[in-house]
């Protein structure tokens, strides 16, 4: 069996910033011990493994696996593998409608540019239903601070840590300064350890102090309970967050929808950007869609012994 394999950055069109994702089409014939293998040999924080098998109600289905599990969905290997699925099937524009494991979710591919040429394609993907988790109080807080290495006075009181799922949860940490937010080295283990007893295995810090015209929010997100040191730019933490800054009325609820820009990376050099929008109702926050460009930083060909 030979598969297409790509090496693709998402949310940039610069090669090697951004977040990585490996990406591989025509994976039907592939068993799940085979997927799990391929992920752990490309070693990006998660891998796309593109199923056309269309179904009721979707066209194709996409797997996602870190280097040692598989995981419901994932944000910038989504961007990646409709990217690499556009380009390959000639698709300027259009929805492709995704079967994943935190369900049925469509994918808009939006051409900006008047000949839809290399780096015009944008990729937005709906997210899975907003969910309020606990927030982190007493001693899990300590916890985490210990696990984060940053004291009290650096958190910004005006929302609370708190887990937030839009298909993967992860703890939103509201950081007063970018300062105190680049200069974080986590202890893993602590955050691992942490990871296990409130069932959440992504620490998303972020701060408004983004020191950027037009962009809302600078953030870093950690992960090393499922392997992941820091992770780039991630859909699934700035997904929630647009849920919840909107709960907290930090950004306003529109039923139009809210759209701010983030940025992640620059403390690993791999700074990437990502568009949030979220669209209310007179209950809250209802739905959260991410949006950004990719680019293919390399393809090869994969040849699975028989």
């Amino acid at each position: 069996m030979k598969l297409d394999v790509y090496q693709v950055d998402s949310f940039t069109t610069t090669p090697f910033q951004g977040n990585p994702a490996g990406v591989v089409l025509d994976a039907g014939g592939l068993s799940e011990l085979q997927m799990r293998r391929i992920a752990r040999e490309l070693n990006n924080s998660e891998t796309a493994f593109v199923i056309e098998r269309p179904g009721e109600g979707y066209d194709v289905e996409v797997r996602f696996f870190t280097p040692t599990r598989e995981v419901p969905i994932c944000g910038h290997a989504t961007i990646a593998a409709h990217y690499v699925y556009a380009r390959v099937k000639g698709i300027a524009r259009g929805t492709v409608v995704q079967k994943t494991k935190a369900g049925i979710l469509p994918v808009e591919i939006v051409d900006d540019g008047d000949e839809g040429g290399a780096g015009e394609t944008r990729i937005v993907m709906t997210q899975a239903a907003i969910e309020f988790g606990a927030t982190i109080e007493g001693a899990a807080r300590e916890r985490l601070l210990e696990g984060l290495r940053i004291d009290e006075s650096e958190i910004d009181g005006r929302c609370p840590i708190q887990i937030v799922s839009t298909g993967h949860s992860k703890v939103l940490v509201p950081i007063r300064t970018k300062r105190a937010l680049d200069a974080m080295r986590i202890d893993e283990a602590k955050l691992s350890d942490l990871s296990e007893s409130i069932g959440c295995n992504g620490y998303y810090a972020f701060t408004f102090d983004s020191g950027e015209e037009g962009t809302l929010v600078s953030g870093r997100m950690f992960a090393p309970a499922i392997g992941i040191r820091e992770d780039p730019v991630t859909g699934n933490a700035n997904g929630p967050l647009g849920a919840y800054l909107t709960r907290y009325g930090v950004i306003e609820g529109r039923s139009e929808g809210y759209a701010f820009r983030i940025k992640q990376g620059e403390a690993i050099d791999r700074k990437g950007y990502m568009d949030v929008y979220v669209y209310s109702d007179d209950t809250g926050p209802r739905l959260v869609k991410i949006g950004g460009r990719a680019c293919i930083a390399f393809k090869t060909e994969l040849e699975i012994p028989s």
